[in-house]
């Protein structure tokens, strides 16, 4: 369990009576365990003072699966939410420009921000559509 040591008599960590709790709660999940086997093994599981004794818990269990596409969608969730949030502040800008530019001059002007903005902003829908075609 533990990346560091993996001999049964190093002592376990928080982290890895967790992660021992947490594969028991997936194998309860999918049926491989029935409550009170579920509970029996979570509290030994949280007793356990070594690897060894986390190891005996889970023995009988398929090693747990390693799901990385959960934690890639949210990096490109946040990544474009960075990029709309650029395309929101150049919105601003150009809009407050275009507001004093129209207010000193005593008349609306021609709004101007909209060709850049609809570019950009098709630009990262393109982007938000084709991204996982890389």
């Amino acid at each position: 369990m533990s990346e560091q040591s993996s001999t049964p008599s190093t002592r376990a960590s928080d982290a890895d009576r967790a992660r021992a709790a947490e594969h028991l709660a997936t194998a309860l999940s999918e049926g491989r365990l029935d409550l009170a086997e579920y509970e029996e093994r979570t509290r030994r599981a949280l007793a356990a003072t070594t690897l060894g004794d986390l190891a005996s818990v889970t023995a009988d269990l398929p090693a747990p699966v390693v799901d990385h596409t959960v934690a890639e969608k949210a990096a490109k969730r946040q990544e474009f939410r960075t990029e709309w949030g650029y395309w929101a502040g150049g919105a601003v800008v150009m809009t407050g420009v275009w507001g004093v530019t129209s207010f000193t001059q005593g008349e609306l002007k021609l709004f101007w921000p909209l060709a850049p903005l609809v570019i950009w902003g098709l630009i990262l829908i393109a982007e938000m559509i084709w991204a996982d075609r890389r």
